[in-house]
């Protein structure tokens, strides 16, 4: 692994800790119905999130976290094809949460894209 590669990964690791979050509560804002992790997955497949790709057992304790914060609900459901599905759902909190976490992200994004359009 040449340095930059090792730069780049640590760089893509550090702003992945930040945004899984967010990503994951806008996928659970944006839903109807309680998701369990698979759902979660294929919904941010189909949205073309490279990032998250080949990544879904990384959901998992951000999924955790969210829940224990207060952001998400989860309840548990046995399975006809498998072990029991742990279903999870945005929490009012969770949506205020996401709401600023969004502006937050938006801010940040254009602050960021200002600079950047004029670096070589």
């Amino acid at each position: 692994m040449t340095d930059t590669e090792s730069h780049l990964r640590k760089f893509q690791k550090e702003l992945s800790a930040g945004t899984v979050s967010l990503v994951l509560l806008a996928v659970l804002a944006g839903s109807d119905e309680p998701l369990y992790g698979y759902q979660i997955a294929k919904r941010l497949q189909q949205s073309g999130d490279a990032l998250f790709s080949g990544k879904q057992s990384a959901l998992y304790p951000v999924l955790r976290n969210l829940s224990a914060s207060g952001l998400l609900d989860s309840h548990v459901e046995p399975s006809v094809a498998g072990p029991p599905r742990r279903y999870y759902r945005i929490t009012d909190l969770g949506r205020a949460v996401f709401r600023d976490w969004a502006a937050t992200w938006d801010a940040t994004r254009r602050s960021v894209d200002s600079v950047l359009k004029d670096a070589p």
